[in-house]
């Protein structure tokens, strides 16, 4: 199974329903296809073996991912936000790639030779021609390479076969389960795992994707009004700015939200809940090695949470969920073991979605077909994934390893404070002192000795920050990750001399 049969099943059982974009403008099943068989044709022509992407989420990114599913080559889409010198870097990894980008980034790509189409034109000379007959790509064939977001570390290329991603659309969605008036918006950029899994668990529904290319809450509300979202995906920095814009919040076709991407306040998702009671909230964890979601905390977790007095259920609403299916989940301590329900360390998956490949480095899993996240978590009873964080990350403080997503968590809890990370800094004493960096609620002001006395009425002393630091915004990616290094290295810089 690839990524071309999924396309060639919806266009063969629903051609004329609209797919990608708006509903007075956007590219039917049918007409999608043919935009791709013809894309196919171009790249094949220039000799390209990748397809660089470097654009704005919409039309023209679907179309360059079947395209290029099609041609037998991957798809790379790169992060447009990027400086020059991290670019320069990604391209001269695909000296032989077909461009695809904004103007502006003429010279850039010409510094590299690359075969280059603006957005605009790769629309005109594929949506505008007739078909050309399919050609199909074995399942093991690489169809995307994306580019982590080098939080922690230089970005890596996580290398998606097909295998892996219609493994993941197989287990997820059923064939043509969506109503024809059923649409998807997305606000995720195209360089991040979530866009690319969302146009094809959404064309394989049925439902219409639309694409909001810059989000801002207004916005996101007309939208979802204007087009009858039924459907959408928001990182939590995202649904915390639409519950705190102080915006008409109404909005009647909303039937499910996800969430994904980074860890969610609990007090955010509460006051989701009660803004929208009739809306289906869907939490969902993965990462780019995973093909996107391995765990989903489903409405009726979300419902029961908040319904139920039994405090294992409102606990879970802190969780990211149980495993979907065909996926496995193991906590594995530091020799290696998997231990048991309620003991924290490493989260391992394993299953046919999970790539766990790198470009130019290979796959890194072990013996069992198991791939260590990095993330560090423990299961419940019932296998509900609580995750707690980066093993990077952690503090040790005396000899006590502290996760700063558990302060982190209780810190978002305080009224006065909109954001929240929590560092570790060298101390002579103690090894790592704990600081927490905050910012303050829009009319809030914040006291730090008050805020340490908040976290110690929740946690013991030695989890209490040792020094709390307030600033105006923090360091965070497109799709809400915390930039944890930035933080770091801006907060060191703020101390010397």
């Amino acid at each position: 199974m690839n990524l071309t049969m999924l396309l060639e099943m919806a266009a063969d059982g629903f051609a004329e329903r609209t797919v990608i974009g708006e509903r007075a403008s956007g590219l039917s099943a049918d007409v999608l296809r043919k935009a791709a068989l013809r894309g196919a044709e171009e790249i094949r022509a220039t000799g390209a073996d990748a397809v660089v992407y470097l654009a704005v989420n919409g039309p023209a990114f679907p179309v360059a991912m079947f395209a290029a599913a099609y041609a037998g080559v991957p798809l790379v889409p790169l992060n447009y936000r990027l400086g020059v010198e991290q670019l320069d870097g990604l391209l001269d990894r695909h000296p032989r790639a077909l461009a695809i980008a904004e103007p502006g980034a003429e010279e850039l790509l010409a510094k590299h030779d690359m075969t280059a189409l603006t957005t605009a034109e790769w629309l005109h000379r594929t949506v505008t021609e007739d078909a050309v007959e399919p050609v199909f790509v074995d399942s093991d064939a690489p169809a995307v390479i994306i580019y982590t977001s080098g939080t922690t570390s230089a970005p890596k290329g996580v290398l998606l076969r097909h295998e892996n991603l219609t493994s993941y659309v197989l287990g997820s969605v059923d064939f043509a389960s969506a109503d024809s008036d059923q649409a998807a918006l997305v606000s995720v950029p195209p360089y991040h795992i979530a866009a690319v899994a969302n146009v094809i668990t959404n064309l394989f529904a049925g439902r219409r994707t639309i694409v909001l290319e810059r989000f801002e809450p207004a916005e996101w509300l007309t939208m979802v009004r204007r087009e009858g979202v039924t459907n959408a995906l928001v990182v939590p920095t995202m649904l915390a700015r639409i519950v705190d814009s102080g915006e008409d919040m109404t909005v009647p076709s909303l039937r499910s939200l996800a969430y994904g991407g980074a860890p969610m306040p609990v007090t955010v998702i509460q006051r989701a809940l009660a803004a929208w009671p009739g809306v289906d909230f869907v939490n969902a964890y993965g990462l780019t090695e995973t093909s996107s979601t391995v765990c989903v905390l489903t409405p009726e977790d979300h419902r029961t949470a908040l319904t139920e007095p039994d405090p294992i259920a409102q606990a879970r609403l802190g969780s990211v969920g149980r495993a979907v299916p065909g996926v496995e989940i193991q906590i594995r301590d530091a020799e290696d073991r998997e231990v048991g329900p309620g003991t924290r360390g490493r989260i391992c998956v394993r299953g046919p979605q999970v790539s766990a490949e790198y470009a130019g480095v290979g796959r890194l899993v072990d013996d069992g077909g198991w791939f260590d996240t990095r993330d560090e978590g423990y299961l419940d009873a019932e296998g509900y994934l609580f995750v707690g964080g980066r093993r990077d990350d952690t503090i040790i403080r005396g000899a006590e390893n502290i996760a700063p997503a558990e302060i982190e968590e209780v810190l978002f809890r305080h009224v006065g404070i909109a954001d929240a990370a929590v560092i570790g800094v060298p101390d002579e004493e103690w090894g790592n002192r704990i600081v927490a960096v905050v910012v303050a609620r829009e009319g809030h002001l914040v006291d730090p000795e008050e805020v340490r006395a908040f976290v110690r009425g929740t946690l013991r002393s030695s989890k209490t920050p040792d020094e709390i630091v307030l600033w105006t915004e923090m360091p965070r990616t497109e799709t809400g990750k915390l930039v944890r290094r930035d933080v770091v290295a801006r907060f060191q810089a703020s101390r010397v001399g």
